[in-house]
């Protein structure tokens, strides 16, 4: 096993016993009675989930799971939405406002390292190769936790006012390229066309806080995301006589490193931060040939539009006249697609609501969040309607979250006690809200 999986043995058998940790004597006793019933089978979804994870587009075991799930707790699923995704919806015995709660159901392409007794070994296809596939951000949580959500407010139907749409959502990390997912496609579906939310709520695992703790941030959260594609175009020839050819590999990393300059000279980023990142580079097949061509793809986050369609500006304008100078061309699509706006917290959602996470937390358990680049598709979702997303710290007491495996990493570890947490806070700001807590009261 890693040193990863040795060091928190300790967390799995406490998260097994689904003890609510740091509950506080703030939060609704339903929520503690639900999260000690159901932790347990909250903790085995997660594992099941984790060691059979899917490519986005492709969560088909996954997404029946969850259906079944949902008739068995005599739901009516929709599901295909979107390709794989499903949406329920719960109405509750007594009038009251209508909520959506959202959990997304993809892996990544990354191959598991992390040495759990139910680590993943499933392989897939990502942009022509073979690739592990592994729930290295933690949607695996995501969507068992909201699996707990969905049986714990079933429960309680006859007593709760109002109505709850339950989403679960395909593809939050991207669909396959020349295919349509995510967020965006669930609303583009329907998703909020028959029902319309008064808010919506979602939930993040997160290496950089530590287990016991939820953060959270008013306003702009996380970045707007964006990809690129740029193709720098030589003319092939043998590798003992470049001169015989145009060089895409010396441009392509004359290129890469010019970008850098983008933020480094161009952009004001005392005002808001801005990141470009070169994620892949593919050109050549052997040692002493000059290919054609070499491809270069990567992410953009920004804060401010006016940044963001500088900084596209600028990548194509570098990508082109960089690569002129070495006699090449570019095909620069700066982005290649539709990205996902910033992630924001509606400010009186927000405020309203922050009490009841702070009802699970405990003192000094809630923490500010500073802005974050990465990037989440639940902000579609967010600019529809008000929108609260929320983070639940996964790494275990004795690392440190500032070098514990990231998010995204083949090591990526889940304190297990993040999916009782999650699943209290999700819980408590569903009943307060639903109850009307927070909510001023009308002058007369």
């Amino acid at each position: 096993m890693s040193r990863n999986a040795c060091i928190l043995l300790s967390s799995f058998v406490l998260a097994g016993l689904a003890l609510p940790l740091n509950a506080q004597d703030g939060q609704r006793p339903e929520v503690a009675a639900a999260a000690s019933e159901l932790g347990a089978k909250v903790v085995a979804w997660r594992r099941d989930l984790h060691q059979y994870p899917e490519l986005g587009n492709r969560e088909t075991r996954t997404a029946a799971l969850v259906a079944d799930h949902l008739r068995a707790l005599g739901l009516e699923p929709k599901t295909g939405i979107a390709t794989t995704g499903v949406t329920a919806v719960l109405r509750g015995g007594k009038p009251g406002p209508r909520i959506a709660l959202r959990a997304d159901m993809d892996a990544l392409p990354v191959t598991e390292t992390s040495g759990l007794p139910f680590a993943s070994k499933a392989t897939s296809t990502y942009r022509g190769e073979t690739v592990g596939v592994m729930h290295a951000c933690g949607h695996d949580a995501h969507t068992s936790v909201l699996m707990g959500v969905a049986e714990a407010l079933v429960a309680m139907r006859d007593e709760l006012p109002g109505e709850v749409l339950f989403v679960f959502q395909p593809a939050e990390e991207g669909p396959p390229d020349d295919e349509k997912g995510g967020a965006k496609e669930m609303l583009a579906q329907g998703v909020f066309r028959d029902f319309k939310p008064d808010a919506v709520f979602g939930l993040h695992v997160f290496s950089t806080l530590q287990a016991g703790k939820l953060g959270v941030r008013s306003g702009p959260t996380m970045a707007a995301s964006d990809r690129f594609n740029i193709v720098v175009k030589g003319r092939q020839t043998h590798g003992s006589r470049p001169w015989g050819g145009v060089d895409p590999i010396v441009a392509a990393a004359d290129v890469i490193g010019t970008a850098q300059t983008i933020v480094s000279r161009r952009q004001d980023i005392s005002r808001q931060p801005v990141v470009v990142s070169f994620g892949a580079i593919k050109g050549g097949i052997r040692y002493n040939i000059i290919p054609d061509q070499v491809e270069l793809v990567g992410t953009i986050r920004t804060f401010d539009d006016g940044m963001r369609d500088a900084v596209f500006a600028d990548l194509a304008n570098v990508a082109e006249k960089v690569a002129a100078a070495h006699g090449a061309t570019v095909e620069a699509n700066v982005p290649d697609q539709d990205g996902n706006p910033v992630t924001a917290n509606d400010p009186p959602l927000t405020a309203r609501m922050r009490p009841s996470l702070e009802k699970v937390a405990g003192p000094g358990n809630l923490v500010d969040m500073p802005l974050n680049m990465g990037a989440e598709d639940f902000s579609f979702y967010a600019r529809e309607v008000p929108g609260l997303f929320f983070f639940v710290g996964a790494t275990p007491a004795g690392q440190d979250p500032a070098t514990a495996p990231s998010n995204h990493s083949p090591e990526f570890f889940l304190d297990e006690s993040a999916l009782d947490l999650g699943m209290r806070a999700m819980l408590q700001l569903t009943l307060d809200y639903l109850h009307g807590e927070g909510v001023p009261a009308s002058g007369g």
